[in-house]
């Protein structure tokens, strides 16, 4: 059972912060050429896409990694710093997609519906601000996980 948990936990893991790397490294250069409210159904087009996936990855990711601490170290308490940190880390990310999903994304939405371009570029600078951060500490969370596996001496 640990083996199908840590599977699925990177899954996710790969699903979301690959998902987040396209989107700022390749996506968002591209889309950037283009006039603003076409970019922004783009936007909208491709989020619609891509955050149900995101909520399921938030899913397994928290599922997973509960069932792993409780089956390898028994709670958080007698987990490695590392494994704490991963899951500090998780929830500060998963609380940020929150709020781009349920604020600037919304306010996005809206403003491609109503054509507005002022809103709509507000909205995808505000994610765009969002996304490069969560991208960061997703890539700090693989890091903390990869090398405290080697590293800890808990």
């Amino acid at each position: 059972m640990a083996a199908f948990a840590i599977t699925l936990h990177l899954l996710a893991a790969v699903v979301w912060v690959g998902g987040m790397f396209f989107a700022y490294m390749a996506a968002r250069p591209v889309l950037a050429e283009l006039d603003t409210l076409l970019r922004a159904k783009l936007w909208t087009g491709i989020f619609h896409r891509f955050f149900p996936w995101v909520w399921g990855a938030i899913a397994v990711l928290l599922a997973s990694g509960i069932f792993m601490v409780f089956n390898s170290f028994e709670g958080f308490a007698q987990a490695p710093a590392f494994v704490n940190a991963m899951m500090g880390l998780g929830i500060v990310i998963m609380a940020l997609f929150a709020h781009i999903n349920f604020a600037p994304y919304k306010r996005l939405k809206q403003a491609v519906k109503a054509n507005d371009q002022g809103i709509a570029a507000k909205s995808m600078r505000q994610i765009r601000i969002m996304m490069a951060v969560n991208l960061c500490l997703g890539l700090i969370v693989i890091i903390v996980a990869m090398m405290g596996m080697y590293l800890s001496s808990d």
